[in-house]
């Protein structure tokens, strides 16, 4: 059977809205019936360009547009939270990109109105709903590889980026850490939970923002995680779980991984978990199930979840001088 209709509105017409957009198209029952932008020209290109039947000049008219059940929120970082809202005040659920805002408290200003008024509210994390990552977090939980001691996970990418590229840009909240270090800080957070110690260091740009920051994390059972992240080396891009019976690698691109290997000892058995589409569907999925149920929050990416997580940037961010 068809499953029942969740009708989309995408806010923001840039290269993940664009990825998105056509990730949802290979899932089942989502339609996608408005698009949004500050700019109207850019809302109605979008919307010839992907088949979307009504296009929009503000946030404000695709949020009051009675056909759309969820929007899916794809700005800069700098105006998730803005745009959020926006769609909040109108009575619509939201599935709003990664990192969730800037900071904790905008994050938790969010979560309290999204809980307040029994709206489904979900942060972008594609990482957290890969069938990869939930079959690995399934063979963590039983025991397979032991009791966890560390993670490592790093993801650099070479640029350079020109002064005024966004990944560069305070104004847009860019820098390493939250574009590129928000998936190493949830991955060992999908594994290990908050840490309880965090040490930091990083490499600032002239605008402030950090072109690199490396972390070093303690857990209150003795755990520890190592994480790096940057925009000025390509670095391997990989990630371990080793526990005290064995370890999980994951190759390169491990925040999209098509399968892992286990180790035990020297001897590993490679496991493949082929992805459908670029990736994304997976979120776009989880969303419409939670939204079908009636719920306000997503199992896979809770708001608890979200918040600490912001909470370790916030206090990376605190130890490195990176301000917004």
């Amino acid at each position: 059977m068809t499953a029942t209709p969740i009708r989309w509105g995408i806010l923001a017409t840039g290269g993940i809205a664009a990825q998105f957009t056509r990730d949802l198209a290979l899932a089942d029952g989502a339609e996608v019936v408005a698009v949004g932008s500050r700019s109207l020209d850019s809302a109605r290109a979008f919307a010839a360009e992907h088949g979307i039947p009504r296009a929009y000049g503000s946030w404000q008219e695709l949020a009051a547009d009675p056909q759309v059940d969820i929007v899916y929120v794809a700005t800069p970082h700098s105006a998730h939270h803005a745009a959020t809202m926006v769609c909040l005040e109108a009575g619509k659920a939201v599935l709003c990109e990664k990192p969730f805002t800037l900071d904790l408290p905008t994050s938790q200003q969010l979560v309290d109105l999204a809980r307040a008024r029994g709206l489904f509210l979900m942060e972008a994390m594609w990482m957290a709903t890969n069938p990869t990552i939930r079959r690995v977090q399934e063979v963590v939980a039983s025991g397979e590889i032991g009791e966890i001691r560390h993670v490592q996970a790093d993801f650099g990418v070479p640029g350079p980026f020109p002064a005024g590229h966004r990944m560069r840009a305070r104004e847009l909240g860019g820098g390493a850490l939250l574009d590129l270090g928000v998936y190493p800080v949830t991955f060992a957070h999908l594994f290990l939970g908050a840490p309880s110690a965090i040490a930091a260091v990083a490499t600032l740009l002239p605008e402030g923002t950090d072109e690199s920051t490396s972390m070093a994390l303690g857990y209150p059972d003795g755990a520890t995680a190592t994480l790096h992240c940057g925009m000025s080396a390509d670095t391997g891009g990989r990630a371990v779980i080793s526990g005290t019976a064995g370890r999980i690698e994951l190759a390169r691109r491990f925040h999209v991984p098509a399968g892992y290997l286990l180790y035990h000892g020297e001897e590993a058995t490679r496991v493949d978990v082929p992805i459908r589409g670029h990736g994304m569907l997976y979120e776009a999925e989880e969303a419409m199930r939670c939204l079908r149920a009636g719920l306000i929050e997503s199992p896979l990416v809770p708001h608890e979840q979200t918040l600490a997580i912001m909470a370790t940037l916030d206090a990376i961010r605190a130890q490195t001088g990176v301000t917004y």
